[in-house]
């Protein structure tokens, strides 16, 4: 039987998903709803898995600066062209 590393509770698996299970899969716990990530199989273990999910959360915030960027050399672009337009 495991143990969540977040709430210590025992976590319960079927023989059908043990037989499945692989290092490294995502598991969420029931009874505090963590996130955990498979780290051994004999015995099972798990650790958590928010330090992806704060990962994602950092390259969703630089992609999304990138497209800023992206706009403002646009905009920049457009004056340069209401420039050429005036001469």
């Amino acid at each position: 039987m495991a143990t969540c590393p977040e709430c210590d509770a025992e976590i319960e698996i079927d023989d059908d998903d043990l037989e499945e299970m692989e290092v490294g899969d995502p598991w969420d716990c029931d009874a505090c709803g963590s996130r955990l990530r498979v780290t051994n199989l004999d015995p099972v273990d798990f650790e958590n898995d928010d330090e992806d999910d704060d990962e994602d959360e950092e390259e969703d915030a630089k992609e999304s600066k990138d497209e800023d960027d992206d706009v403002d050399d646009l905009d920049e672009d457009e004056a340069d062209d209401d420039e050429e337009w005036e001469e």
